[in-house]
């Protein structure tokens, strides 16, 4: 049975939604569950449908869309897809530093709305591929795990919230990066071992870093092509000691 895919429009534009309702109808694995004029119409919108994909204008009555993003994602534990639906290309490069999976620029080409639907459609092949391979542990890594920081703080986070780890010599701890850009500091005892365990996603690539394999687009001269918003640390390379390991274990997913 053919999956079909949930989605949430927010836009101040009623042209803007309408233009793009239509063009959706094309894809019969697509169906536009409900549309919002406004952050706090469309907050309410994405906790009751919890879409697969989400169209969001950056800019909003009562918001921004970057706004809208940062005070949710603590509340979203499914995957969802963020397209960015702006006439501002200035926003392109923050939007893809922050949560974006891509940026549909208005009015929007229908060529260029293919172009980014045919790259979720791709992802949720190899998705699906991966889960019947894993069998039941994507199910086990989409479980929230607490971490533990150096002043003995708690933090549940999903694994999906996770680009990597990085371990910082000069404090001796492992870090987290996190989708904001931020790294959250953990205990001094945390070891390589027990990140790995947390998600069959999470590999070691390098003795200061473990990747979520989920984000990994390509690996280029040795050097993790990152999805964004893991994009931007060019530190991120494989070295010879892991990479027949982290190689099986890719091939495995």
């Amino acid at each position: 049975m053919k999956k079909i895919y949930k989605v949430v429009i927010i836009d101040d534009e009623t042209c803007a939604i309408n233009n793009l309702c239509m063009a959706l109808k094309v894809y019969d694995c697509i169906s536009v569950v409900e549309t919002a004029r406004n952050a706090a119409d469309g907050i309410a919108a994405i906790e009751k449908i919890k879409p697969d994909i989400l169209f969001l204008d950056v800019e909003l009555p009562d918001m921004s869309g970057m706004e809208l993003i940062s005070s949710i994602h603590g509340r979203v534990s499914w995957d969802m897809c963020i397209i960015f639906y702006t006439s501002y290309d200035k926003y392109v490069i923050k939007a893809f530093r922050t949560y974006a999976f891509d940026v549909l620029l208005k009015p929007f080409d229908a060529d260029e709305l293919d172009t980014i639907l045919a790259r979720f459609f791709e992802r949720e092949k190899c998705d699906s591929v991966k889960s019947l391979n894993v069998k039941s542990s994507m199910s086990v890594s989409d479980k929230p795990f607490m971490v533990m920081t150096p002043m003995g703080d708690l933090r549940l986070l999903h694994a999906s919230e996770i680009g990597y780890f990085r371990y910082v010599s000069k404090r001796k701890i492992w870090e987290i990066a996190l989708p904001d850009g931020t790294f959250l500091p953990l205990k001094r005892n945390t070891t390589a071992e027990q990140l790995c365990s947390y998600s069959p996603s999470f590999v070691q690539i390098h003795q200061s870093y473990i990747i979520n394999m989920n984000y990994l687009v390509m690996v280029q001269d040795n050097r993790c092509i990152m999805y964004p918003p893991f994009n931007k640390d060019k530190a991120l390379i494989v070295s010879k000691k892991y990479k027949k390991e982290m190689m099986e274990h890719f091939y495995q997913l």
